[in-house]
């Protein structure tokens, strides 16, 4: 290793989290809802999966087939493992695959899922660009941090300054109809999102690193940025949160 270059410990502070991003089941059982015209066995694309808490919530109230595809292949073996010991192996594939360059065929899917990923590529650019993998009729669900107040405090706004796209939900909605989708609704998720499996197990893990990399100042400064994010989420929440919204390929 180059000297001055300090190994990173983002994915000691990452790894083991039930979720990798606010959400949780009811969020995902109130979006699948609304998408209220798929078939009755949809194929479905998870696009971002993670650990796959989502996926697997989607294979159990679909019945349909889940298409699960991330990067990082430990994500995916978890994964494997969770669907195996849920029963629900035989309805989930989790591909390594990026979600800029995807090996699927034209209309493969009838619902293209995306929880705290779309950001990677960016709202507008990820519809674009998996549209065409949508079935007529079909629908995209997608969680995308928003903006929910118009005044936001400069430490929030800091937080987020290496995604300069994000921006408000009626924003979004006019991105959403400039894509060519229908939108049909969105909802912002509630605050235990963001803590009951993210931020409160990453809180336990920042301890328990915390006392392990005591004599490492480089990993003590990545541990203390990460609880600033938390810190930041505490006293601003009303000010920015993630927003489910669900869309319509048109006839």
């Amino acid at each position: 290793m180059p000297d001055g270059i300090k190994p990173s410990i983002f994915w000691e502070i990452h790894s083991g989290l039930p979720r990798e991003g606010p959400g949780d089941n009811e969020s995902t059982r109130r979006a699948f809802q609304m998408a209220a015209a798929l078939p009755a066995e949809p194929r479905i694309l998870d696009v971002g999966c993670g650990p796959g808490m989502q996926t697997i919530e989607l294979a159990r109230i679909s019945g349909g087939q889940v298409t699960a595809v991330d990067t990082r292949q430990p994500f995916l073996d978890e994964l494997r493992r969770c669907a195996g010991e849920a029963g629900l192996d035989r309805q989930i594939k989790p591909l390594n695959a990026s979600m800029r360059s995807m090996p699927f065929e034209r209309a493969s899917f009838d619902l293209i899922w995306c929880e705290g990923a779309i950001y990677i590529m960016g709202f507008r650019d990820a519809l674009a660009g998996w549209r065409k993998f949508l079935a007529p009729r079909g629908y995209i669900a997608v969680t995308e941090p928003c903006w929910l107040k118009p005044e936001i405090p400069p430490e929030a706004t800091a937080l987020w300054a290496d995604y300069p796209a994000m921006t408000t939900i009626e924003s979004n909605v006019r991105i959403i109809a400039e894509a060519g989708f229908g939108p049909v609704g969105n909802f912002v998720l509630p605050d235990s999102a963001w803590w009951d499996h993210y931020y409160g197990p990453m809180e336990q893990r920042l301890r328990m690193l915390r006392d392990k990399y005591a004599d490492a100042p480089h990993a003590i400064a990545q541990i203390d940025e990460a609880q600033r994010e938390l810190e930041v989420r505490r006293r601003y929440s009303d000010c920015y949160g993630y927003v489910f919204f669900v869309m319509q390929e048109p006839q």
